[in-house]
């Protein structure tokens, strides 16, 4: 499993409306184009599970054919993909397979034809934060992140392969992180999926295909984490020792190392982002990847305050210009702080439901909240952008946690783990950038998540619009609610650890219809489904 880390939380940078069905679904389509021989000519994508009734309202459509092109999650082109597959000749359909058996509840099978005739059955899933996982090619299961890069071995079961492939690599100087063979039955066709610390070249590819058993090599790159890049290799073992000591897997561990060292939360969580990318053989650039999603998002708050937004399906679009117009006609009211936080929110999300660039934080869905706190927190108290900055490592100490230890993602927690998380996060960066102690970050993270206990996931008509906007709006006022409560020096009487535990037991009782299906909850009132084209 990836060890998390900064961009996992605070990220991706990536175009709307959704991470796990728009980014996630890019990032499926992406490693199955690296994973055929020729270029891709048709594909038929066969959506499962939640992906099946949310398909055109998170834009899944668009990323999917974006991916198999080989565009980028934060590509703008995305919004033109099936205009750019004509254009290079790509052929594709969808089918949606609602009752259909499924692992996970995002998942996708693929069956693609490359222009050299080979023909190849692929099934991924959205496992959440715009990250993915290969899991069957050709009826074999398999496991493959494109984490770090991978190399897919398709080869007959023969004795001696796997020490050829072996052998190759090293021969190349590439070291072999992990190696797993796949295979149906003993002498048949088997897959060897390897990960590797370094890229793999032609010449390291020609050497595993020389050998007879050896049937084809697909080469994934993996990727590369924001902002970093290699240096001289460290001393492993001590590089390790470092971020295990650095490591926090726990809120109360987390305050442990902040009261041994004398660190606030984000301090001591960029020192665990420096320790693991020291332990990966990168050089840390984790304060210039935070300024780098501190100028995105002030970009997505800006824009549509300026000029509505009309949103992909249609519900949503001019919300922020009308909350400055109330500011302007002095008819708010909520203070100028409170007010900032709700259209910076609102604004976010249009931005996001228009298919423009946002930062997932740690959702797209829940994109508004981190940004609109922080922002209306610097333009009401002076804050520099250094100071949000810190803001963001702070919110990331917690997303990080929440991620680890429950999760984020609406299809499997319910909007509790995505505007839930995102107010908890809110919520302690304020309480740091108002110089609160370790502790009360987590008083007003545990304060957050307690008021959003519960809340369901139900996009009207499956779209990342209504209530997700009004949502993010509620999630900063949240947040600044439970800062206050912990700056008061009110604590709580279950711990934040427990309370991350009790979210996540929550999010695994709420049926499949609360979580992001577009079946219950208000999705399922009679006016919210005249919005729905499946309901008509």
């Amino acid at each position: 499993m990836k060890t998390l880390g900064l961009s996992d939380v605070i990220g991706p940078i990536m175009v709307g409306p959704s991470s796990s069905h728009t980014a996630g679904a890019l990032r499926i389509a992406y490693m199955a184009r690296r994973l055929c021989l020729a270029e891709p000519k048709t594909v038929e994508f066969r959506l499962l599970g939640s992906f099946a009734h949310t398909l055109t309202g998170h834009g899944t459509d668009k990323a999917l054919v974006a991916g198999m092109l080989g565009l980028a999650a934060d590509d703008l082109r995305i919004r033109d993909s099936f205009q750019l597959a004509g254009d290079a000749g790509l052929a594709f359909s969808f089918v949606t397979l609602p009752d259909a058996e499924y692992d996970h509840p995002n998942t996708i099978d693929m069956h693609i034809v490359d222009a050299a005739g080979n023909a190849m059955s692929v099934r991924g899933e959205s496992i959440g934060g715009g990250a993915a996982v290969i899991r069957k090619i050709d009826d074999i299961d398999v496991r493959i992140t494109g984490e770090s890069t991978s190399i897919v071995v398709r080869q007959r079961d023969e004795t001696g392969v796997l020490a050829h492939i072996a052998q190759s690599i090293s021969d190349e100087g590439v070291n072999i992180a992990t190696t797993r063979m796949y295979r149906e039955r003993k002498g048949d066709i088997a897959y060897t999926v390897l990960e590797t610390d370094q890229e793999v070249d032609g010449a390291a590819k020609a050497a595993i295909e020389d050998h007879p058993a050896i049937l084809d090599v697909r080469v994934i790159p993996g990727d590369a984490r924001p902002g970093c890049g290699s240096v001289d290799a460290p001393d492993a073992e001590e590089a390790l020792q470092r971020f295990a000591e650095a490591d926090f897997g726990t809120g109360a561990a987390l305050l442990a190392w902040c009261e041994k060292h004398g660190t606030t939360l984000s301090e001591a969580f960029l020192a665990r982002e420096a320790a693991l990318a020291e332990s990966l053989g990168y050089a840390d650039r984790s304060l210039a990847y935070l300024h780098e999603t501190l100028d995105v998002m002030k970009c997505a708050a800006q824009r549509p305050i300026d000029e509505a937004l009309p949103s992909m399906g249609g519900l949503i679009g001019g919300e922020a210009r009308k909350l400055a117009d109330l500011r302007e006609r002095d008819g708010e009211l909520c203070d100028d702080q409170l007010s900032c936080a709700i259209a910076y929110a609102m604004a976010v999300l249009e931005t996001n439901a228009s298919m423009g660039r946002i930062v997932a934080a740690p959702t797209a869905g829940s994109s508004g909240v981190l940004p609109g706190v922080l922002l209306a927190l610097q333009r009401t108290r002076g804050l520099s952008d250094g100071d949000l900055a810190r803001g963001l490592a702070a919110a990331a100490a917690i997303g990080y946690l929440i991620t680890r230890n429950a999760t984020v993602s609406g299809a499997e927690g319910g909007c509790q783990a995505e505007i839930g998380s995102a107010a908890a996060m809110a919520a302690a960066a304020s309480v740091e950038l108002m110089g609160g102690a370790p502790a009360q970050c987590l008083d007003a993270a545990s304060n957050a998540l307690t008021n959003m206990m519960g809340l369901v996931c139900d996009p009207i008509a499956g779209l990342v619009e209504e209530p997700c906007q009004k949502r993010n709006a509620a999630g900063a006022a949240v947040a600044l609610v439970s800062a206050q409560i912990a700056l008061a020096g009110i604590g709580n009487l279950v711990d934040f650890d427990q309370t991350v535990e009790a979210m996540r037991k929550v999010g695994r009782t709420l049926p499949f219809e609360l979580r992001e299906s577009a079946l219950g909850g208000i999705a399922a009132a009679p006016t919210a489904c005249a919005y729905c084209p499946g309901c008509n």
